[in-house]
């Protein structure tokens, strides 16, 4: 096979991938260096605090903005040179939905599709009726859009983007301004687009949404991408750790240190846990398997914190008379690895 031959393999089941993507505005570098990788049929979320660059990469795939350097490629083909062969195989939904306010919503939809080069007239009215429906909007379908709430017209904008069957969903906070049943609703459209085949890119803010609903996820941090992978990997690159639940803090901390771990009180462990304390201390990450020849040197005073199980932390604080009334091992959140990469919190005005 040709050198050229797995990286052609490669871009075949990537629906986005940059290299060297980057954006300047003037002296502000808003999207550097940025290489993104969405595995086609994948649902990926996009994550990030606010002037992160999420928007504005999503503006630079679409071909709404140009890039300063670094190159693309959308369902395979390069951007913005086939830019008018990849748009209809795209549909989008960023920077909030516009409709005209006197019009209906079915009406809007007519409007967008017959503006649309690609949209075929014979049968509109019943791609129109099928977006509506999908989307939870059949009985509003005659309703002006000014007397939409804000979660219908973001429902209204994602039936625009389903007008036509669609290789690449991008959503731009999807789930802004919908009630909780229109969130239900909205995650179980996402499923059912990803499970037709499609790949569904989500720009979003609400953590606990892409952890129920995104397949893989990537974070961005002024501008560059800090991290990406399935939710898993992400999840496994962060620090696990210990919980231990015990009224005895101070001889659990001393057994842990001659662990080589160090555990913290929480702060609100005495409010949260009666007479007891919470104590918590971080699990080194496991070390790589050493080869043959250097296992069979390594002596037991090699061993270090990371050689320390769970079970043999228990053991340890157990023999030394402790007494254990709780432990768990805790795998970092989502959120937890965002603050890690980021130093943020959420900021979910955007």
């Amino acid at each position: 096979m040709s050198a050229a031959g797995p990286a052609a393999e490669l871009r075949t089941e990537l629906s986005i991938e940059t290299r060297g993507l980057t954006k300047r505005f003037g002296h502000q570098l808003a999207v550097d260096d940025v290489d993104l990788a969405v595995p086609k049929g994948a649902v990926f979320g996009f994550l990030g605090p606010n002037g992160s660059g999420k928007t504005t990469t999503i503006r630079l795939l679409l071909g709404l903005a140009s890039a300063t350097g670094g190159s693309m490629r959308v369902l395979g083909e390069e951007m913005p040179g086939k830019l008018n062969d990849v748009l209809p195989r795209v549909g989008a939904l960023v920077e909030g939905p516009a409709f005209y306010p006197f019009l209906s919503g079915a009406a809007n939809l007519h409007r967008m599709d017959a503006a649309d080069p690609y949209g075929v007239a014979a049968t509109r009215r019943a791609r129109i009726q099928s977006a509506l429906d999908r989307v939870g909007l059949t009985h509003a379908a005659d309703k002006k859009v000014r007397a939409y709430s804000l979660g219908m017209k973001q429902r209204l904008g994602i039936a625009n983007a389903l007008l036509a069957p669609r290789d690449l969903l991008v959503l731009d906070e999807p789930t802004n301004g919908l009630d909780p049943q229109g969130t239900r609703e909205v995650r179980s459209l996402v499923r059912s687009l990803a499970a037709d085949g499609a790949t569904v890119f989500v720009s979003s803010h609400l953590l606990a949404e892409v952890e129920q609903i995104c397949t893989h996820a990537a974070i961005m941090s002024a501008g560059r991408l800090v991290a990406q992978g399935t939710l898993a990997e992400l999840r496994r690159a962060g620090q696990a750790r210990i919980r231990v639940l015990t009224p005895d803090p101070g001889t659990a901390a001393h057994v842990l240190a001659g662990l080589g771990l160090t555990a913290t009180v929480s702060p609100d462990g005495a409010a949260s846990a009666g007479p007891d304390a919470v104590l918590f201390a971080p699990l080194p990450a496991p070390a790589a398997a050493p080869a043959p020849a250097a296992r069979e040197t390594a002596g037991a005073a090699d061993a270090g914190p990371q050689d320390v199980e769970p079970e043999a932390v228990v053991a340890a604080l157990v023999a030394a008379g402790v007494r254990v009334r709780g432990f768990a091992t805790e795998q970092v959140s989502l959120e937890d690895r965002f603050v890690a990469l980021t130093g943020e919190g959420f900021d979910v005005v955007q």
